[in-house]
């Protein structure tokens, strides 16, 4: 199956997640590599679907601020893009 790129990244940084359970029985994850993106949840599966939320608004402020973002399993989001002609259609 085909991936677009954002998709590859998105999914080649939550491999890289990092979870750890606190005194209070909480949950916090982390992304080494991805300054900032960190999050916490109740449990286990509240704290997975955070970070997943704090790493695509990470890559979108990114993005958007023109910060370079880290090349992941060779997704790089860095890329200028590439625009074809209309007439290449």
């Amino acid at each position: 199956m085909l991936k677009s790129i954002l998709t590859g990244y998105i999914d080649m940084a939550l491999t890289r997640a990092e979870y750890d359970k606190l005194e209070d029985g909480t949950f916090s994850g982390r992304i080494p590599g991805c300054k900032g993106v960190i999050a916490f949840g109740k449990t286990l599966r509240e704290c997975e679907d955070e970070l997943q939320s704090t790493l695509e608004d990470w890559i979108f402020v990114g993005l958007k601020l023109g910060h370079p973002l880290p090349v992941i399993d060779g997704f790089d989001l860095n890329k200028e893009p590439v625009y074809e002609s209309v007439a290449a259609m």
